[in-house]
């Protein structure tokens, strides 16, 4: 029995292995999420945007039709495209994430 109230050395030690475990994996993933592309569209089709999981920005495709509407069309299916880019994306880095901690509710910020 350990004294004072602290788990035995053998719990620490368990311990310790699966938050180094955590710290592998995390690395793993963030080198996986870098390397997603990931792919938002505006309604129309006419507009896409692609980040990767770790929501940087990688390319636009515009349709000529679209850019022949003007500024104001181009601009509002653009930025729609880049909402929905980053909705998949911060979708997709969550669940990526919850997978990796079995499920711990870690309040991590800008996942909520």
């Amino acid at each position: 029995m350990a004294g004072f109230g602290l788990p035995n050395f053998g719990q620490l030690t368990e311990a310790f292995k699966k938050a180094q475990q955590i710290q592998q994996d995390a690395a793993k993933l963030q080198e996986e999420l870098d390397a997603m592309e990931l792919e938002g569209q505006s309604s129309c089709g006419r507009a896409s945007v692609w980040l990767s999981g770790n929501q940087q920005p990688l390319r636009v495709r515009l349709a000529p039709e679209l850019l022949a509407e003007g500024a104001s069309s181009t601009e509002a299916a653009t930025l729609e495209a880049l909402r929905a880019a980053y909705e998949v994306s911060t979708g997709t880095m969550k669940q990526r994430m919850e997978e990796l901690t079995g499920g711990l509710n870690l309040n991590l910020p800008g996942l909520g």
